[in-house]
């Protein structure tokens, strides 16, 4: 039997189409949609790898990324996530990650990160041409976001926008480089 690998997403579909993907690729994949369930699951089945959503149901996937590397220290995390920040991606290598991807990704990609040393993640994703206006504004904002623990009222003001028109921001996919 292969190594053992799990997938934690909320999105049920995602989830089943990933697992059925690995699966189909010969390994023992297995599949939760909440945090609770993750660990309990990653204690019973002790998965070589992770695939952690970045948002789980509002939650963070981040905060499971400790606790999962202090039961299982040589476990690799690979985060993916519809809304990729420099930030986000920057906590996630921080945490323990083992790489971080952005949706809609490939399996082959998912799986060839598993192998791929991050040394320095701010500079794999620095870009020789500098960074467009709109991803700038884009990353300030899930800075600021982050900071008030993702209270889009509390951004808005520290924004000094209308919470409306933050929202409309937020709902729109990063803005790329």
């Amino acid at each position: 039997m292969s190594e053992s690998i799990l997938v934690i997403d909320d999105d049920e579909t995602f989830n089943a189409v990933l697992v059925n993907a690995l699966r189909r690729r010969g390994l023992d994949a297995h599949g939760c949609t909440d945090p609770a369930t993750a660990l309990s699951v990653a204690a019973r089945q002790k998965p070589a790898r992770v695939v952690l959503d970045l948002n789980l149901n509002g939650t963070s996937g981040l905060s499971l990324v400790r606790p999962l590397l202090d039961a299982l220290p040589e476990l690799r995390i690979v985060v993916l996530t519809g809304y990729a920040s420099i930030a986000t991606a920057v906590d996630a290598i921080k945490l323990g990650a083992f790489q971080y991807l952005a949706k809609p990704v490939e399996v082959d990609a998912i799986l060839s990160a598993f192998d791929c040393v991050v040394s320095a993640p701010a500079d794999d994703m620095l870009d020789a041409e500098p960074l467009s206006v709109g991803r700038l504004e884009w990353e300030h904002i899930q800075r600021v976001l982050k900071e008030h623990d993702g209270n889009i009222s509390a951004t808005a003001r520290a924004l000094k926008m209308h919470r409306r028109t933050l929202q409309r921001k937020l709902l729109k996919r990063p803005v790329k480089a």
